[in-house]
């Protein structure tokens, strides 16, 4: 990444909302690229692999299939060593609208969440994403809020900014 491209990046707020009566997390922010540019980063893997995740961990992915009916599996890697793996189904791809997919940890086979993520233009070549992931019920959404996840998060969404910013 250059240091031109680290300077002209704007700071965003990410909100994460856990709804206190439905096994529910969103997740919106905004990003200064139009929505091609972004669904781009959530559907190609090696751009995927640049900004998933937290700054302490890389991406490594096994299997990305981006389409209808696809399916996905990717391990986040710390001193080379694979400290977490994800995997998961494509529901659907609608492009530069909305992909809809499952998620599990590895570490937590039976903990399959639906996950929903929207780009909404909001012009000016900005692009809102709101992601809902809904939960089997309210214990295992509050112990996806208190894993840490939301450093995963913030940190990835700032290293999407940075990998948007360089165009």
């Amino acid at each position: 990444m250059s240091t031109h491209a680290t300077e002209k990046v704007a700071k965003r707020e990410t909100t994460i909302e856990a709804d206190p009566n439905l096994p529910t997390i969103r997740i919106i922010r905004d990003f200064d690229a139009p929505p091609d540019r972004v669904f781009r980063a959530w559907v190609e893997p090696e751009l995927v692999e640049q900004w998933l995740g937290p700054k302490s961990t890389e991406m490594r992915i096994d299997q990305w299939n981006a389409h209808t009916g696809g399916n996905y599996r990717y391990a986040a890697l710390q001193d080379g060593e694979e400290v977490a793996a994800f995997y998961g189904s494509f529901h659907e791809v609608r492009p530069n609208e909305r992909l809809v997919q499952t998620f599990t940890w590895e570490g937590m086979p039976d903990g399959v969440s639906l996950e929903t993520m929207t780009f909404q233009d909001l012009g000016d070549g900005r692009t809102r994403t709101i992601g809902l992931s809904v939960v089997e019920n309210l214990e295992g959404r509050d112990a996806i809020m208190a894993s840490g996840m939301e450093v995963g998060v913030y940190e990835g969404y700032e290293k999407l900014d940075a990998l948007l910013a360089e165009g």
